[in-house]
């Protein structure tokens, strides 16, 4: 690993981390395509690597945040993560299957689907 790649992923950790902690977005969003562009990562290697830095409580102190100012339903939050960990499985199972460039472009499609219901939605 050189210099720049270092720099690139401190970077991209610190936008990540910054953007999850304002607005709830992080791995997809921000590390996916900056992995992607920067460091020049497949779309698969840059899928599971996102997942990979989410796998450990990363997110712990911006959630306690949240927490403290009464903005946690904790059992919704514990019925959604029991539930992603065998939807991550299953969509894993899925994604190693499907060719890269495929894979690319639904990726940016559902980003372009939830940013137009974002941006025009109510």
């Amino acid at each position: 690993m050189n210099t720049s790649v270092l720099i690139s992923l401190i970077l991209i950790g610190l936008l990540a981390g910054f953007f999850s902690g304002t607005l709830g977005i992080g791995g997809s969003v921000v590390m996916i395509p900056l992995m992607i562009l920067w460091v020049n990562f497949s779309q698969h290697q840059a899928q599971g690597t996102s997942l990979a830095v989410l796998a450990v409580p990363v997110t712990l102190l911006a959630a306690y945040n949240y927490y403290q100012e009464g903005y946690v339903n904790w059992k919704y939050a514990a019925i959604i993560a029991v539930t992603f960990i065998l939807g991550g499985y299953l969509g894993s199972q899925l994604a190693l299957s499907i060719n890269q460039v495929l894979l690319k472009k639904i990726f940016g499609g559902i980003l372009l689907l939830v940013a137009i219901k974002m941006i025009f939605g109510k």
